[in-house]
């Protein structure tokens, strides 16, 4: 079977050999019925993501939870924030994630704008 996948605009073509067996057992390892699976995940195992509570000890400044591109920046200098409201909002491999005040503030200063590039962990707002 031939497939056609396009990446970024350029297109690839692969052969593929499906393999199928008349007797629909599972490949060796693989366990497709989840009542087989276990019950019980060991410790931190798949722990939630903690990329939304990223902030510095003192939660005045927001730092970058992802490497990726500033979409929109809902603050500007001297600014008061309520807890919950919008900073901005960042895209990484086309996800948005938004920031928001942890807690009630006036901002600082604001260093990155619209289109800018963001480094895990930058400092891109911080509150008085």
């Amino acid at each position: 079977m031939k497939l056609q996948i396009t990446i970024e605009g350029r297109t690839y073509a692969a052969e593929v050999e499906v393999l199928e067996d008349e007797s629909n057992e599972a490949l060796p390892g693989y366990l497709p019925d989840s009542a087989n699976a276990p019950t019980t995940l060991p410790a931190g195992a798949y722990a939630p993501s903690r990329v939304a509570e990223m902030h510095s000890a003192d939660e005045k400044l927001y730092q970058s939870p992802v490497t990726g591109l500033v979409i929109r920046v809902n603050v500007v200098p001297g600014q008061q924030l309520q807890a919950g409201e919008l900073i901005l909002v960042l895209e990484a491999m086309k996800m948005e994630t938004s920031i928001t005040a942890h807690h009630a503030g006036k901002v600082k200063s604001v260093n990155v704008k619209a289109g800018d590039p963001v480094k895990l962990h930058q400092v891109m707002v911080e509150l008085e």
